[in-house]
């Protein structure tokens, strides 16, 4: 005797079958995921699980992170203050800080042996 078929949403499971599904998978079913292309066109994600009675294709829905606008380079200068005591060509006249750490830099000349 062949065992049944259904095809389920994942959502639509029960909370019994959710934690079936975690014991059945306990790394994850995300390897195990089939896709699946509908008459429509439309791509499914679906996993194959197996019971004693009755195998199921459940649909998994995917949620597709949000892209975030890619910030414009004069909205990111925006994001830092400035301190209130300090001008825009005062900040540019601070390249003396570089100096202080040429000293903790090995040189090229000390690679020659």
């Amino acid at each position: 005797m062949s065992k049944r078929r259904a095809i389920i949403s994942y959502d639509k499971l029960t909370i019994e079958q959710k934690k079936q599904i975690l014991r059945d998978f306990p790394d994850g079913y995300i390897n195990h995921l089939t896709s699946i292309k509908t008459p429509t066109g439309e791509v499914l994600d679906a996993l194959v699980w197996e019971t004693d009675e009755v195998i199921y294709l459940v649909k998994i829905n995917k949620i597709k992170p949000k892209a975030k606008p890619a910030a414009e380079e004069d909205d990111f200068e925006d994001d830092f203050d400035k301190p209130d005591d300090l001008k825009d060509d005062e900040l540019d006249d601070d390249d003396d800080d570089d100096d202080d750490f040429a000293d903790d830099e090995p040189s090229d000349e000390d690679d020659e042996d």
